[in-house]
C-alpha cells in the first residue's frame, strides 16, 4: 500500500481494509477532551441525545482551563456543570487548575502515538507532534462521540512539508511555522493534514514539535502529523512503554497532494503581523514597531523550553518601564520545573508578572485585556481582531525570544543580538 501516516492510523481504527481519498469511514476515538468554555453545552447535548451513559468514562477528559481563575460567576457555573457530570456519569479525568487542555493531554500521558483524539478546541491538533491523529470538534458532535465511542471521519490529502537543516541561535520551530503560514496561507490546507518530515524535524525537541503542530490549523489543517521517533518515546516514557508505542510512518511510496521543502539553516526570526496570521515579516524590518505589552504562554509556546529561552534573555535585565511583561507557564508541571531550574526568579527579578497555568491572556478571558490603541508581542497563536481587547489593539505573534527581547526594549525586536 502507498499509506501516509494519516491513512495508517485511519485503518487502523475502522473496518476498511483500504481507503482513498474523499471516503468517509466511522473510526473508533480514543479519547476525548472537553475544557470548561464548552462543558455545559456539551453536556445540553449529550442530554438532549438521550444518553445514559458515557461510552468509556476512562477516555473522556475534563480540563478546566478558559476559566481559570474564575472572573463571573458565569464561569463558576461552567465548572459546576463538569464536576456534577462528572460524578454521575463516573469520571475520573478531571483536571480543575492543572494546566492548559493542549499541554496536559500530551505531559499527563493521555495520548500517544497512533491514536485518534478529539477536542473540543481547534488546537487539538497540538497532539499530532507526538505522531497521534488529533483535531477539534463542536461540542455537539462530541456528545454524540461520548455517548457511542465513535465518529466519520473524512479521508483527506496531505501535504508533506520536509525541512533539513539546523536552526541557527535565536531561531525556532515559531519561525518554521510562520513561515509556512506565510508561503501557503491560512486557507493552504484546508481541509487537509499536514505531515512533517526531515533531519530538520528530527533536530528539534518534541517542545519545538508541539509549537509546529499546534499551528497547522491557523491554515485550516485538520492535522498537523509527525512521526515517532526516540524522542517520542523518551517523552513518554512515564507512562508507556516503548513496546506499547507504535512507530508509524508513511510509506515511501506514499502519495501527498503537494511537497514543500525547507532548508532551515538560514531561516530568521519572523513575526505575523496584525491582523492575520499569515501577514508575515522578517523582525529586523520591524524594529520601529513600539510595544506597550508582551506576553509569554499559551498551548503553543508557555512550555519549559520557553520559559528557559525567555529566562536565558532577560538574565539580568530589566522589562522596558514603559512595558507590562505577562508570563504564564503552560501547566502545573511546567511552572513547578521553571520554579526549580530559577527561570521564574529570573523572569520575575526582570519585571515580569507570572501567573497561574491557564490559557489567560490567549483566549482573551483573563488578566492583560488591552485597550484601544495598543501594541502587543505575543507567542500565541492567532492575532484576530478582538482577541486580546478593543478592536483597534494591534497583535503581532513571535517566538518567546523575540517577545522577551522585545519586553527588555520596548519594542519589537530581533532576538539574535541577545543569543549569538
Amino acid at each position: 500500500m502507498k499509506n501516509t501516516l494519516f491513512e495508517k492510523i485511519i485503518l487502523s481504527h475502522c473496518s476498511e481494509s483500504e481507503i482513498h481519498t474523499g471516503d468517509i469511514v466511522e473510526v473508533t476515538v480514543d479519547r476525548m477532551m472537553v475544557h470548561d468554555f464548552f462543558t455545559p453545552f456539551f453536556i445540553n447535548k449529550f442530554m438532549e441525545m438521550g444518553f445514559k451513559k458515557v461510552c468509556d468514562p476512562d477516555k473522556l477528559v475534563f480540563i478546566y482551563d478558559h476559566l481559570v481563575p474564575t472572573s463571573f460567576i458565569s464561569d463558576y457555573r461552567h465548572h459546576k456543570a463538569g464536576d456534577d457530570f462528572a460524578l454521575e456519569f463516573g469520571l475520573t479525568h478531571v483536571h480543575r487548575s492543572d494546566g492548559i487542555c493542549h499541554q496536559l493531554m500530551h505531559e499527563q500521558g493521555y495520548v500517544k502515538p497512533g491514536d485518534i483524539v478529539l477536542g473540543t478546541d481547534s488546537h487539538t491538533v497540538t497532539y499530532g507532534a507526538i505522531g497521534a491523529l488529533a483535531t477539534g470538534i463542536g461540542y455537539t458532535e462530541m456528545a454524540a462521540v461520548a455517548g457511542t465511542g465513535k465518529t466519520w471521519m473524512k479521508v483527506v490529502p496531505s501535504i508533506k512539508v520536509d525541512v533539513t537543516g539546523r536552526l541557527a541561535p535565536g531561531v525556532t520551530s515559531k519561525d518554521i511555522i510562520l513561515k509556512l503560514l506565510s508561503d501557503i496561507k491560512s486557507d493552504g490546507a484546508s481541509y487537509k493534514v499536514i505531515e512533517f518530515c526531515g533531519d530538520g524535524i528530527a533536530n528539534l525537541s518534541i517542545d519545538s514539535r508541539l509549537t509546529l503542530s499546534n499551528m497547522v490549523v491557523e491554515a485550516g489543517a485538520k492535522a498537523g502529523l509527525i512521526a515517532p521517533d526516540e524522542k517520542t518515546v523518551q517523552y513518554l516514557h512515564k507512562y508507556y512503554s516503548k513496546d506499547q508505542i507504535p512507530m508509524l510512518t508513511s510509506d515511501p511510496d506514499a502519495i501527498y497532494e503537494k511537497e514543500i521543502n525547507y532548508d532551515c539553516t538560514n531561516f530568521v526570526p519572523l513575526v505575523a503581523c496584525p491582523h492575520n496570521v499569515d501577514n508575515v515579516e522578517q523582525v529586523e524590518n520591524l524594529d520601529d514597531v513600539p510595544i506597550d505589552q508582551a506576553f509569554l504562554g499559551s498551548c503553543t509556546n508557555g512550555r519549559l523550553e520557553d520559559l528557559a529561552l525567555a529566562a536565558r534573555i532577560m538574565k539580568g535585565k530589566q522589562v522596558h518601564p514603559h512595558v507590562r511583561f505577562l508570563v504564564t507557564p503552560a501547566s502545573r508541571d511546567v511552572y513547578k520545573a521553571a520554579l526549580n531550574a530559577g527561570y521564574i526568579e529570573t523572569l520575575v527579578e526582570a519585571g515580569a508578572v507570572v501567573s497561574h497555568p491557564a490559557c489567560g491572556l490567549c483566549a482573551g478571558r483573563a488578566g492583560g485585556i488591552l485597550e484601544d490603541g495598543e501594541c502587543i508581542i505575543s507567542s500565541n497563536n492567532r492575532n484576530f481582531i478582538g482577541r486580546m481587547g478593543g478592536k483597534d489593539v494591534r497583535i503581532y505573534l513571535g517566538s518567546p525570544a523575540t517577545v522577551a527581547a522585545s519586553a527588555v526594549e520596548g519594542k519589537i525586536t530581533d532576538c539574535r543580538k541577545y543569543l549569538s
